[in-house]
């Protein structure tokens, strides 16, 4: 596997999180123009997705290195991190949350994010913290993460030999997943929001595209409109993108939509990860892929801004995770004012960006230190 590191991955995990923040804050007008709103798919199919790829590309490099046992131990390393990181993370959601409802009057913050059941049931809601059963509002994809992490040595190596042959098992799991009730308990709803039986296809559907895209293959020359499979994923995004605009006019939706694709189309869950979403993601990354080939067009200053959140997704996400409840507490605090909802909108993507700057920088200025004490060590061993 190549060490050299796509950048594009890194712009779209950081895009992501802008969206999953806009898209969480109530009333708030940018979040007319995430994904969400133009297509079946939304941020968390990116999110998962690419947690995949780099998943894959990161532990595969170990797996190969050092060996499986290594490569185990780093990956249940990581999902100890991120299981420790979403306990802290829940206290502290709930402590702004709290502080948040006091300050408001017009709406009930603490039903809006879900934490009634730690209101009613505290010591029950502790348990079910650490059980992973208790997940408010904006806390479901951490959870899900955590699990998928947990699987992947099940499968890695053999992912790594055979891609095609775990995405095959992976599908087939996918598909009996909804029919058979597979899920995992959870308080709210009963089961997971973001079902992993089914949302695993996705993460291991990126895991494999990290492997066969290292593999060399020959360039297709044609051009994108002489590409069955391009305009096929093209023509798909466009329809979607035509249909979720429709869902704000309902009459012109119910009168120009058949009843027949409707039928076929509706509902769609997002908790099994409904096919039309899969397959509206799936063609919507493979266009892009398409359309922007290179990661050159990830060196202007707007695009670094975006690729530095994503080098640090799981900062900046548990960032945006805070900063949510607090943009909604000063909306409402000024009657969701237009110009208040889009400064809270922007201010939080640029502290976002600070923080990601932040991270970038301490890296930087650490690295020498931690390289120098790498050669000392050598040269003692030596």
């Amino acid at each position: 596997m190549t060490s050299e590191r796509d950048h594009r991955i890194d712009f779209f995990r950081g895009l992501a999180l802008i969206f999953i923040f806009w898209d969480h804050v109530p009333h708030n007008p940018l979040g007319q123009i995430t994904l969400r709103n133009f297509g079946f798919s939304d941020a968390a199919e990116i999110f998962v997705f690419l947690a995949g790829v780099a998943a894959v590309m990161a532990y595969g490099k170990i797996l190969k290195r050092d060996g499986y046992l290594i490569a185990c131990l780093k990956i249940l390393r990581r999902t100890w991190v991120l299981y420790v990181v979403h306990i802290f993370l829940l206290a502290m959601l709930m402590g702004i949350v709290f502080f948040a409802n006091s300050h408001v009057e017009t709406r009930d913050l603490v039903e809006e994010m879900g934490l009634h059941h730690f209101i009613t049931n505290p010591q029950q809601a502790l348990t079910d913290e650490l059980l992973l059963r208790f997940k408010p509002n904006l806390m479901d994809p951490l959870p899900l993460y955590i699990v998928l992490l947990a699987g992947l040595p099940l499968v890695l190596p053999l992912l790594v030999r055979a891609p095609w042959a775990v995405v095959a098992v992976s599908t087939a799991v996918y598909l009996l997943a909804p029919p058979l009730g597979w899920n995992l308990a959870a308080i709210k709803d009963g089961v997971w929001y973001f079902n992993p039986v089914t949302w695993q296809l996705l993460f291991v559907l990126g895991g494999a595209t990290a492997i066969i895209g290292q593999r060399p293959r020959a360039p297709d020359t044609r051009s994108l409109l002489r590409q069955p499979l391009f305009m096929a994923a093209a023509v798909y995004v466009l329809l979607a993108g035509v249909i979720t605009l429709l869902w704000r006019w309902p009459q012109i939706h119910d009168a120009l939509v058949p009843a027949w694709l409707s039928n076929l189309l509706y509902p769609i869950s997002k908790t099994d990860l409904s096919p039309v979403r899969l397959v509206h993601f799936l063609a919507l990354a493979y266009v892009t892929a398409k359309l922007l080939p290179g990661s050159g067009w990830t060196q202007n200053w707007l695009a670094q801004q975006s690729c530095r959140m994503g080098r640090y997704s799981l900062e900046i996400f548990c960032l945006g995770v805070l900063l949510a409840p607090l943009a909604d507490m000063i909306n409402a605090m000024t009657d969701d004012a237009f110009a208040m909802q889009i400064f809270t909108a922007l201010v939080g993507v640029a502290l976002m960006a600070l923080l990601g700057a932040w991270l970038d920088l301490n890296k930087r200025l650490t690295a020498p230190v931690a390289t120098h004490s790498a050669v000392s060590a050598q040269r003692i061993r030596s």
